[in-house]
């Protein structure tokens, strides 16, 4: 009996409606009350419902991200704990095809793949806005023309952003504060030193309580201690490329436990004093393979160069192509890990 009521709720909807109401009729005559028929337009509208939903679903993408809250969390996600789960550094991004480099869009294709965060470069417009852009010129990552800092930030929105092989794509420049706003949950961003003066990039930071997941890169003690005192719980990406520097910030009182140490871009046996400096402090060490193994014409050297920068003893790896270091990364993930905790992810539209 129940697949015979079945029949008539799997309505066949090319009918008019009317013919459906009248076949219902019929079956509550000749089977009784006892069965229930749901009126047409019910199903119908139930359909439709079930149809939008399963859209809305399917458009959801997931993404790898770093749950930190805090500006402690930050720090203790990047301090030294031993062997643990290899961190990757998105720079400027990791722009491929059809996903510009500084770009928010860039990013959140990145988190679709691997855990990262991003090392950006904001820059200042003639109307002192913070955008991104690594060049002081538009050439080579837009369709514009001339320097970021002659247009005004409304003026620059005309122009689209190139990928990594030149093709002109639909999205635009973006400011630093939407970028900051879209990072929030999802990952941190390591701000480059370009244009924008130390005081604008303190003030924006506080102002937009971001100390828990922005942190600045900086080349020197001089402009480490600096943010230390407008921003004592901000977190450092500092550039230690010698041991001659090492003593320089430890002689400043540079705060290691809320830092990672970029050492340069390249495995070599002089990395191996700087490390165990640098993790005797408690901080983290990086490398960059932006302009080193990122070049490799082979694939298989590539991810066997990275996989051998992190047996070499870094914490951290900057690349061009963070997901091909995600990938890479997979065959040398600890069984048990400290850092575990700080990666989840998250469904976003």
């Amino acid at each position: 009996m129940h697949h015979l009521r079945d029949r008539f709720v799997m309505l066949r909807f090319r009918r008019p409606l009317f013919i459906h109401q009248k076949r219902m009729k019929a079956f509550r005559k000749k089977y009784g009350k006892g069965y229930p028929v749901i009126p047409a337009a019910v199903v119908l509208f139930a359909g439709i419902l079930l149809l939008a939903f399963s859209g809305n679903v399917s458009a959801q993408s997931t993404l790898n991200v770093i749950k930190v809250k805090r500006a402690k969390d930050c720090h203790r996600f990047f301090q030294y704990a031993g062997k643990d789960i290899p961190i990757i550094s998105g720079h400027r991004g990791g722009a491929i095809r059809g996903f510009p480099e500084n770009s928010i869009e860039c990013f959140e294709n990145v988190l679709k793949h691997t855990p990262a965060f991003f090392e950006i470069d904001p820059r200042l417009t003639r109307d002192s806005v913070a955008v991104l852009m690594h060049d002081a010129t538009l050439e080579r990552t837009s369709g514009g023309t001339g320097k970021v800092s002659d247009y005004t930030w409304a003026e620059l929105q005309q122009f689209r952003l190139k990928d990594s092989e030149g093709n002109l794509t639909d999205f635009r420049i973006p400011t630093l504060e939407a970028v900051i706003e879209w990072a929030r949950g999802k990952t941190i961003l390591n701000l480059d030193r370009k244009d924008v003066p130390p005081e604008v990039t303190a003030a924006l930071i506080k102002r937009m309580k971001a100390e828990a997941f922005v942190m600045i890169t900086v080349h020197n003690p001089e402009q480490a201690m600096f943010y230390h005192r407008e921003i004592p719980s901000v977190t450092f990406s500092a550039h230690v490329l010698t041991k001659e520097a090492f003593h320089a910030y430890d002689k400043a009182g540079f705060p290691w436990k809320q830092s990672i140490v970029y050492i340069g871009p390249k495995v070599k046996p002089e990395n191996r004093e700087l490390y165990g400096l640098i993790h005797a402090r408690g901080a983290t060490c990086m490398i960059s393979a932006a302009p080193t193994y990122d070049r490799l014409e082979n694939a298989a050297e590539r991810k066997q160069a990275y996989i051998d920068v992190f047996n070499d003893g870094a914490d951290i790896l900057e690349s061009d192509l963070p997901i091909e270091v995600g990938e890479a990364v997979k065959a040398i993930m600890p069984a048990k890990a400290k850092k575990k905790k700080y990666f989840g992810t998250m469904m976003v539209k």
